[in-house]
């Protein structure tokens, strides 16, 4: 079996050997569904609930998708304006680094007193996602060769010239490392949030069902609405790596494909 087929088998037969375990574990134990229900049941309800979970989800992704947009504009336009003046650098990246380490869990309180729920809600998602954007931005940006940088000066090159002709393309690997670090990061970010929002009506996200579930111990809704959650994430890591795959695969040593 060739590495490539291996790194698909070998999580696939991990998955199936947990699904089996799940289920005999709840079988042989009599285990009731409003403590542990079976993978059966879980799937058969994200059948039958999957109008209501698909709305959650939809919700759910649109936030996710929102903050991770402006994370990434956010995030490159700050991070070449650190790149072109040390003062703004040193001004401001310190308050972003307080704004990473403060639990967006504390802060989504404070936002809902500020902002209209939905903008509070986004903040958030923007809040975890931008700070890997920017902090990968800014190290691609400033770790370009300095001679490459000389040689672009000495040739009469302007500011803008060695910054999109020299710096953005050197940075492009970390800056795409930092938009697959953000796209999971949003989604938390959303989820977060919107467990603290705790809101009801059409426009509620996954995370309300998942609590609004364990309010009504319907405990298979909640587990479908958890593995909704899980196959997003993964979606968005997926859609993430593979851009990140198209962009380097020509020309960068992390994407080009080696003979074995």
């Amino acid at each position: 079996m060739n590495e490539r087929a291996l790194s698909i088998a070998a999580p696939a037969g991990v998955l199936i050997l947990s699904v089996v375990v799940w289920d005999l574990v709840v079988r042989i134990n009599g285990i009731p569904p409003y403590i542990l229900p079976a993978p059966g049941l879980v799937l058969s309800t994200l059948v039958s609930d999957w109008s209501i979970l698909w709305s959650s989800l939809l919700a759910t992704l649109t936030t996710t998708v929102e903050g991770l947009v402006l994370a990434v504009a956010g995030g490159i336009g700050l991070a070449i304006l650190f790149n072109q003046s040390r003062l703004l650098e040193h001004s401001l990246y310190p308050y972003a680094v307080i704004l990473q380490v403060t639990p967006v869990v504390a802060i989504a309180p404070l936002l809902l007193i500020y902002l209209p729920q939905q903008a509070a809600v986004l903040a958030c998602a923007w809040i975890v996602a931008f700070f890997p954007v920017l902090a990968n931005t800014t190290l691609g940006l400033n770790s370009v060769d300095h001679n490459l940088a000389d040689l672009f000066r000495m040739y009469g090159a302007s500011r803008w010239q060695v910054l999109w002709e020299l710096k953005l393309p050197a940075a492009l690997p970390q800056m795409l490392a930092g938009i697959r670090i953000a796209g999971g990061l949003s989604l938390i970010g959303a989820v977060v949030a919107e467990i603290a929002a705790g809101s009801a009506g059409a426009g509620s996200g996954l995370a309300f069902r998942i609590a609004e579930s364990g309010y009504r111990l319907n405990i298979p809704r909640m587990f479908a609405a958890l593995l909704l959650l899980s196959i997003a994430g993964i979606a968005i890591f997926a859609m993430l790596s593979m851009l990140n795959h198209v962009a380097l695969r020509r020309w960068h040593e992390s994407a080009i494909a080696r003979e074995a």
